[in-house]
């Protein structure tokens, strides 16, 4: 296994990290999820990826179960929550901290920035962010981070608001894949910005979730080794089976730095599929906006914007 830095944090990672979101799926048991966990982390997968609204909290609680028998300790545990507000966010923490069964989780991550509203939300007096830096000094987490699948300019825009609160996030998780660099390109836009401030790099939807191999353009080896040849932190990939767990180490064993050739390669035989973004369907369509479609998940609104509207109607 590859190792590598998690940006300033001092930590040293696995350069694949196992998704959480297939854990939880209706046809993976949750024998064979806890077999998933447990054989990662016994072939050096030490990078854990999850999230509150995993289905249904089912995603938390396998891992949680997979993660005892002294297993915890040999890990990175991260998830995300999606509460805009402190009082959603604390609670989504608490209810996280529950499931995983751990009283720490190394990294929280807001979720799914997707509008350019979120920063504003979260970074109010009575936002998420308060909830993250007061669960941080209360010993429940160590990093903080976020995330988000949408609009690179939308991330800019982000750690451009964080900058003005003076907050540095500790990693970034966005796409990176053989297609992106041909529309609204994470790497091209939110890359360099993440890499020359020394923050985390968390690829993700190498594959996007097998979408992207239906263009018959590229092979799931060379996607997540275009994935690792960026300098990210994490490429993030879902297991949902032994085979695809065997499918991820292989492409690790197998990694060798790509040339410029190699990479302009499969750039080439990439662009026309890419172009219109119809093999990233997550930022062309609202089908993967979790947010969007349970709004009850971010909480209220700001108090004092609410009382603005009310004196000015």
């Amino acid at each position: 296994m590859i190792h590598r830095e998690l940006g300033s944090t001092g930590i040293k990672v696995s350069a694949i990290g196992l998704g959480g979101w297939h854990l939880g799926l209706k046809y993976v048991s949750e024998d064979l999820a806890i077999r998933i966990v447990r054989e990662a982390i016994d072939r050096d997968i030490t990078f854990m990826d999850n999230c509150w609204d995993y289905n249904e909290g089912a995603s938390e609680i396998r891992m949680g179960k997979a993660l005892r028998d002294g297993y915890r300790d040999k890990v990175f545990l991260m998830t995300k929550i999606d509460g805009r507000s402190r009082k959603e966010a604390t609670r989504q923490i608490d209810e996280s901290l529950k499931r995983l069964n751990v009283d720490m989780i190394d990294m929280v991550q807001h979720h799914e920035i997707l509008r350019f509203e979120d920063p504003h939300r979260i970074f109010d007096e009575s936002g998420a962010h308060e909830a993250l830096m007061a669960a941080r000094e209360a010993g429940k987490l160590r990093f903080i981070g976020f995330t988000g699948h949408k609009d690179p300019r939308i991330h800019l825009y982000m750690l451009e608001v964080a900058e003005q609160f003076g907050v540095k996030f500790d990693a970034v998780q966005m796409p990176l894949n053989v297609m992106d660099a041909h529309y609204r390109s994470f790497e091209r836009e939110v890359l360099p910005e993440l890499v020359k401030k020394k923050i985390g790099v968390l690829g993700m939807k190498s594959m996007s979730n097998g979408i992207l191999l239906r263009s018959g353009t590229a092979k799931p080896i060379e996607c997540l080794q275009y994935a690792l040849n960026l300098p990210t932190s994490v490429v993030i990939t879902g297991i949902d089976s032994i085979e695809i767990l065997d499918q991820a180490i292989e492409a690790v064993d197998t990694f060798r730095p790509l040339s410029a050739n190699e990479v302009a390669g499969l750039l080439a035989r990439t662009a026309t599929a890419a172009a219109k973004g119809e093999f990233e369907p997550f930022k062309t369509t609202s089908l993967f906006d979790g947010t969007a479609e349970n709004p009850s998940w971010l909480g209220e609104e700001s108090p004092r914007v609410q009382a603005m509207m009310v004196s000015s109607s």
